[in-house]
């Protein structure tokens, strides 16, 4: 009965040994694993972070391009009451140089 009860406990004790190097190599391989799918997201994460600088130098040379647009919109804006004042201005003189050669025509025909 002995022999069969040492039996028993080393064949446990194998199976054991066994399960624990099965149990290793399983979380080895997860570990493993693990590791690939962390620096895959490492590469992932600094290729994004390139993406959004790229994409912030970009949205500030817009918004520099749309400042600069901005201001030239404004002096065309300034450019234009500039003109139509200007053209309001000569209407008032060309309708005043026609009230006078209206005038002048009357008393041309008055003298004739």
């Amino acid at each position: 009965m002995n022999v069969a009860l040492q039996g028993f406990f080393i064949t446990v004790f194998i199976l054991f040994i066994l399960y624990m190097v099965i149990k290793t190599f399983f979380y080895k391989s997860v570990a493993e694993k693990e590791q690939r799918n962390s620096a895959s997201m490492k590469l992932t994460l600094q290729e994004a972070e390139i993406l959004i600088q790229k994409h912030q130098l970009q949205l500030q040379r817009a918004l520099g391009n749309i400042e600069i647009l901005a201001q030239e919109m404004n002096s065309l804006k300034n450019e234009v009451k500039t003109l139509k004042q200007r053209n309001s201005q000569y209407r008032i003189e060309t309708d005043k140089y026609k009230s006078r050669i209206k005038d002048l025509e009357q008393k041309i025909e008055a003298l004739l």
